[in-house]
């Protein structure tokens, strides 16, 4: 039976803790997964918010990691409307050191860390793996001298082009997430705007020195469309990273791919994609 630590501090950002929980298994396979559950990249404001870590749909993907030997660190990050692009990004970086430097402590690899996430939560493990971010050597800090760097990722309807959402439902949210519209115009002058967006894009990071990466996304999603899924494998693909589709037919977007008559066992395919890519 897993145990649980709640409420671990593994950062601060002007006074405000950064908080992830410890999901132990009963018997530990020596590996670390970090776990974001998808938000929108946003929370609620007000004091009586579920956390992000303790989002109830997650819990199957936590549950069947532990049952497999892997001990999850699921996080609460820094959040839109009120922390804007990068925060996010930063605060995943910042849990990713944060388990290196106190791999002996939780009984794990240092150096072989997983990401798991969904939706936004896979949008920021996407760019944990195509975006690694090396330690500052001289920093008073021994977390921030680790590296953020992550040896295998599986993300569940990802956002991988952040460019792609220029209008729609989804243009709003993240528009709100960047701090700003997109602006696309030949010559209109928004050269900030169009490369903020690609520097949040995983796609735009893709590279032979990236991860093994299991994607997983309903072909009947309207919220992120399935395409994003698929450009991010041409992508790997393309440089020779391992990398597989799960395509789940029917299914809407959310954790339990809801509209899906018979979905595969996608728990199943998470934790053997970690078997198989992580012990390397």
């Amino acid at each position: 039976m897993r145990q649980t630590q709640t409420n671990i501090v593994y950062g601060m950002h002007s006074g405000l803790a950064l908080l992830l929980d410890v999901h132990q298994p009963e018997q530990s396979n020596g590996h670390g997964v970090i776990y974001i559950n998808g938000s929108g990249w946003h929370a609620p404001l007000g004091h009586d918010a579920t956390p992000l870590k303790e989002t109830p749909l997650g819990l199957p993907y936590i549950e069947a990691m532990c049952a497999a030997g892997y001990t999850v660190f699921a996080i609460n990050h820094r959040a839109a409307p009120r922390h804007r692009y990068p925060a996010a990004i930063e605060d995943a970086r910042r849990a990713v050191r944060f388990m290196r430097q106190h791999a002996e402590r939780f009984g794990i690899r240092a150096d072989r860390i997983g990401a798991c996430g969904g939706s936004s939560g896979g949008h920021l493990v996407s760019l944990l793996g195509m975006q690694p971010s090396a330690g500052a050597a001289d920093d008073a800090d021994p977390v921030n001298r680790q590296d953020a760097s992550v040896q295998c990722v599986v993300a569940r309807a990802p956002l991988v082009d952040l460019t792609r959402f220029v209008s729609g439902d989804g243009s709003g949210i993240v528009a709100s997430f960047i701090g700003m519209p997109y602006r696309g115009e030949a010559g209109g002058g928004y050269a900030t705007e169009q490369r903020t967006y690609r520097e949040a894009s995983p796609l735009s990071h893709v590279s032979a020195a990236a991860p093994p990466c299991l994607l997983m996304h309903g072909d009947a999603d309207v919220l992120v469309p399935y395409e994003q899924s698929v450009l991010m494998q041409a992508a790997l693909k393309a440089v020779g990273v391992p990398v597989e589709l799960l395509r789940i037919p029917g299914a809407g977007h959310g954790p339990d791919f809801p509209g899906a008559a018979h979905p595969p066992d996608y728990l199943a395919a998470m934790v053997a994609w970690l078997d198989q890519h992580l012990p390397q």
